[in-house]
């Protein structure tokens, strides 16, 4: 498989959401393994991960979590090593990043959604992570996007690199795709239940979070009708391609 030079920095994938908006599909089968264009949501993010170059992946998981391990085993398919942090029940994103912590090392890290399908050039956050090894660097660096139907009013805004609240300029949405510190965490005992949102928006406040602007593709699969339609648009892809 081609690939970049091989990433020091780990990535971790988030798999631990029960996946209820999608149900029924998600009463036998974790969302992360459904299927758009014959590949499993979260293939789509391994592959794409380690073609940037980043070959040390953590993946969470607590829905079904063994029907994951069980179709990704430890990634030497992908030509990736994949370690598990296994939870009870779902933590929440900051629950699940701050439990994982010591299976993702001192340095800064990417998380990505599993539920996440894009274009985006996980490449693009090397030199990001880089920066972010010093210790006075911001907390976090985040991946926003144009804002989709289904999340009209976004997240954030973007003013010169740094993202701000969003009364402060016209707001984007938050991709699903970050990188982190671990003091973003510290105040988050390992195996308690946290959300992110209150983390982001207090380093944001104190300017900690900085940002970039991703204009391509990208769909936040939250929903069967979303699923479909995004397996529909990669099939005519790969049939337009082989003609």
């Amino acid at each position: 498989m081609p690939t970049s030079a091989i990433s020091q920095f780990p990535a971790m994938i988030l798999a631990a959401g029960l996946g209820e908006r999608m149900r029924p599909l998600t009463e036998h089968t974790p969302k992360p393994l459904l299927e758009v264009g014959g590949k499993a949501l979260i293939v789509w993010q391994i592959e794409r991960l380690r073609a940037a170059g980043f070959r040390a992946l953590v993946i969470n998981h607590a829905h079904l979590g063994a029907a994951i391990e069980l179709a990704l085993k430890d990634g030497a398919a992908w030509d990736t090593h994949i370690r598990y942090s296994r939870e009870a029940a779902p933590l929440e994103t900051a629950g699940g990043i701050a439990t994982a912590l010591p299976l993702l090392g001192d340095g800064p890290f990417v998380v990505v959604n599993a539920d996440v399908y894009t274009d985006f050039d996980y490449a693009r956050l090397l030199p990001v992570l880089h920066a972010m090894a010093d210790a006075d660097a911001p907390l976090a660096h985040l991946v926003l996007v144009d804002n989709p139907p289904h999340h009209a009013d976004g997240d954030f805004a973007l003013v010169d690199g740094r993202v701000r609240a969003r009364d402060r300029a016209p707001a984007l949405t938050f991709a699903g795709i970050a990188c982190y510190r671990a003091p973003l965490f510290a105040d988050i005992p390992p195996g308690s239940k946290a959300k992110l949102a209150p983390l982001l928006h207090a380093a944001v406040a104190a300017g900690r979070v900085t940002g970039e602007h991703h204009a391509g593709r990208w769909e936040d699969v939250g929903t069967p009708a979303r699923l479909r339609a995004l397996d529909l648009e990669l099939r005519d892809r790969e049939n337009a391609l082989a003609v």
